[in-house]
């Protein structure tokens, strides 16, 4: 068998040691889950997007206030993050009309808005932390796998009388492939937490934006 053969990574990680093993076990399950949620979050964020582009194109088209809550309050339609903001200050606001004094209306609607609003912003920062995790934390687990490993290969060479780099080489090769998935598993996670942190931001700042706008037009609407 070659030199070659004796060091091609699926050996490598078939005669690792257990506890390299089950490093490189949770890394890529790990790694799975990870690329799971970017791949559910990055869908959910564009949708979001599109669906406050849309909205936002409606309501600011001189779309009557009456006619965009009906849609908003219908059950069986399907409505985004800003749509569901702008019913529940709505909402509230007609709830109130009339029971008591114009800023009492207006108080009321700011206040279910903001709820909804962190609601919303709830949801679409939801899985965030667990890539900001992964990112954080991947990169040492595989140093440990890879600490370990080392420290296994040079214990080992304590029963020899003569080592060479050609024993001494696969025990490090293996014990290696554990920082590499450790870097694979953390990379795309830390990379997609910062793009969906500042696709976020500038929802909440559209979203928050908005509140402010509405509230204005409901203030003039008493």
């Amino acid at each position: 068998m070659t030199a070659a053969a004796d060091l091609s990574i699926l050996k490598l990680i078939t005669q690792a040691t257990i506890v390299v093993q089950l490093v490189m076990a949770l890394l890529l399950v790990v790694s799975l889950a990870s690329w799971t949620a970017i791949f559910s979050k990055g869908f959910a964020i564009r949708a979001t997007r599109r669906e406050t582009l849309r909205f936002e194109s409606t309501f600011w088209g001189g779309a009557d206030l009456g006619a965009l809550y009906q849609a908003a309050s219908n059950p069986r339609k399907k409505t985004g993050a800003l749509e569901r903001i702008f019913e529940a200050g709505m909402s509230e606001f007609l709830k109130l009309r009339g029971k008591g004094d114009a800023q009492a209306m207006l108080d009321g609607a700011r206040r279910a808005m903001r709820a909804a609003y962190q609601r919303e912003m709830d949801a679409l920062e939801s899985r965030l932390a667990f890539l900001a995790s992964v990112g954080s934390v991947s990169p040492y687990v595989g140093l440990f796998g890879t600490v370990w490993g080392i420290m296994h290969a040079f214990t080992g060479l304590a029963s020899l009388e003569q080592a060479t780099l050609a024993t001494v080489a696969p025990g490090i090769a293996e014990a290696l492939i554990a920082t590499a998935i450790g870097l694979f598993a953390a990379i795309p996670a830390v990379v997609a937490y910062n793009r969906f942190a500042h696709d976020i931001d500038r929802l909440a700042n559209r979203f928050e934006t908005f509140i402010e706008e509405f509230s204005n037009i409901l203030q003039r609407q008493h």
